[in-house]
């Protein structure tokens, strides 16, 4: 594994957080949009972005003042990378898509969470969709429900914008490698076993929904590894009830992105 970079000669004050930004440098506006985000926050963060060695991606770093970290080769392998580059300062982590954004204040919020209650694992909030050029779409706020339906239900824990702490990261290993989609809900369901996820009750994130997105583009795939995700956090017995309420809530994950995208063709149209 290559060694992190300091890619700007403007040091920031050392922080106890680390987000990870894994990119392939194809969209260098949205890239440039999430580090801003980051940037911006207070208390601003450690950033790793990990992608290929580009003047796309270099520049875009150096920018914010981030660390670089060659692209391993798959979403999962870039954000355990830049989680195990993070110095031993580091107390709570996260990953952010390159097209994603974090709302100001995002930070300080999900960080005090967990500051004020030692036991809990992961703080979260909601999260606005957004089309590509940034207009809402729809905001996902399930709220404290979101952690109690989380081994059956659909996942409405929104990945962007919640942090977690790192000593229960390497508890549970980071995030699992053999999974394309579904890696955020393994995650989450394995911090769950050892300690509580809470919601802070504010929108934290924005996700960027648009046909490229990995959520988005073969949901098929997306809601087979989450059935996988949720059996392997069954007991055997509840494991075998599961096909109980795996039709309803794979009906009611596409019935959600239909609605979205509904949503985002009719912002489209009347742009």
């Amino acid at each position: 594994m290559s060694s992190p970079r300091r890619t700007s000669r403007y040091l920031a004050a050392v922080s106890d957080v680390l987000i990870v930004v894994p990119t392939l440098g194809r969209r260098p506006n949205h890239l440039r949009a999430c580090l801003h985000s980051l940037s911006m926050q207070e208390p601003a963060p450690d950033i790793v972005v990990v992608g290929p060695d580009t003047s796309i991606v270099r520049s875009a770093a150096e920018a914010c003042g981030a660390n670089w970290l060659a692209d391993p080769g798959s979403q999962t392998r870039a954000i355990n990378a830049g989680v195990e580059s993070a110095p031993s300062s580091i107390r709570y982590v996260n990953w952010l898509g390159d097209d994603d954004l974090l709302e100001p204040g995002a930070i300080a919020v999900t960080r005090s969470a967990l500051e004020a209650n030692p036991v809990t694992t992961v703080a979260y909030g909601a999260c606005r969709y957004i089309d590509e050029s940034g207009k809402q779409l729809w905001v996902s706020k399930a709220g404290p429900w979101a952690s109690r339906i989380l081994a059956w239900g659909p996942d409405l824990i929104p990945q962007p914008g919640m942090l977690v702490r790192r000593d229960a990261w390497r508890q549970v290993g980071g995030v699992d490698e053999s999974y394309r989609f579904a890696f955020d809900l393994d995650l989450l369901l394995k911090l769950k076993r050892i300690g509580p996820l809470v919601d802070v009750g504010t929108v934290v994130s924005s996700f960027r929904w648009h046909a490229d997105s990995l959520t988005v583009g073969d949901r098929d795939t997306n809601i087979a590894e989450s059935e996988r995700a949720k059996r392997n956090a069954l007991s055997p017995s509840m494991r075998s009830l599961a096909w109980l309420w795996e039709r309803p809530v794979r009906s009611a994950t596409r019935v959600a992105a239909w609605e979205v995208n509904r949503r985002a063709r009719r912002l489209g149209a009347m742009s």
